[in-house]
């Protein structure tokens, strides 16, 4: 199946820094892919190459089968950066017809898009609203709206639900949604964790500039840290016996009593385990088990939290 965007080989340097070093990944059509990694480990480079506001040094990228240059039609890609990008002092529906136009749409179409635009954000009772007056979460789907009026068949959102509430998110994601149910590829960047382990069908992983993994996160536990969960026993700490027992891959802790330690099948090493500690004496106050996460993945993979 041919990518709907297409990464390979991109290198960049500024100076002596190497922002870029032979990354290489692909967006399949109607997917949803998070792009991840530290600050300052490359993604906004990237993103830059990708929407040919920066030129790699080398490498290439290739939308809907076709191999960009500086100059290139990207009609088929659309783009939602961080910041605002729309216009506080004019109402929703001016911002959008200035997009649209910026976008190539005239007539009917341009008509037809705007009316889409604001029925699909929920904001079709405040088109004639400043956009000044909003709060963060409604001036967020108002910056998405101004990005996806061509109708991209490649859409990059940078950060869509930075400093918004839930509610707001939820309403982001819905949004997001309905253009993925239209066939649309989506790649989203975030320091959210949650948001692309929950809301994405692939993760790509970038860190000092260089691509540190790709897959799904079935995939990318199974390549890293394993599918054993962690587990915590809370034990009365009378139980003095279980300090010296031995527990394979588990351990004792007295200095809280509690047996830490990871297991593969619950349902089967489990219960034995607390049938074993209250043969030693023990009585359990508590269990706790958890199951690898995109969070376990990133620290495994990078050595630091997705903010640092």
């Amino acid at each position: 199946m041919r990518a709907a965007l297409e990464v390979t080989g991109v290198a960049k340097k500024f100076g002596g820094a190497q922002a870029l070093c032979d990354v290489s990944f692909g967006v399949r059509p109607a997917e949803r892919l998070a792009l991840l990694g530290p600050n300052g480990a490359g993604k906004t480079t990237l993103i830059r190459c990708i929407c040919g506001r920066v030129r790699p040094d080398s490498g290439y990228v290739s939308l809907m089968g076709r191999r960009l240059g500086p100059r290139s039609d990207r009609s088929e890609l659309g783009f939602v950066p961080q910041e605002l990008a729309v216009y506080p002092d004019l109402t929703t529906s001016e911002n959008l017809w200035a997009f649209g136009r910026f976008h190539g749409l005239r007539g009917t179409a341009l008509r037809q898009r705007v009316a889409w635009a604001l029925e699909w954000t929920g904001l079709a009772d405040r088109a004639a609203a400043l956009v000044k007056t909003f709060s963060g979460g409604m001036k967020r789907r108002v910056n998405i709206a101004c990005g996806v009026l061509h109708r991209p068949r490649v859409l990059l959102l940078d950060e869509p639900t930075v400093g918004v509430d839930p509610q707001s998110r939820e309403r982001i994601f819905n949004m997001l949604d309905s253009l993925h149910a239209e066939g649309t590829s989506i790649v989203l960047t975030t320091h959210q964790l949650e948001e692309a382990q929950d809301r994405c069908d692939r993760i790509v992983i970038i860190d000092h500039g260089r691509l540190a993994a790709e897959g799904t996160l079935a995939e990318l536990i199974d390549r890293t840290v394993g599918r054993a969960r962690a587990v915590q026993v809370k034990i009365d700490g009378s139980a003095s016996r279980l300090a010296g027992m031995h527990w394979d891959n588990l351990w004792y802790d007295p200095a809280d009593a509690t047996l830490r330690g990871r297991v593969v099948d619950i349902a089967a090493e489990l219960p034995p385990l607390l049938a074993r500690i209250g043969a030693a004496g023990g009585r359990v106050e508590d269990v706790t088990v958890a199951a690898p996460t995109l969070h376990t993945v990133f620290l495994h993979l990078t050595g630091r939290e997705l903010r640092e």
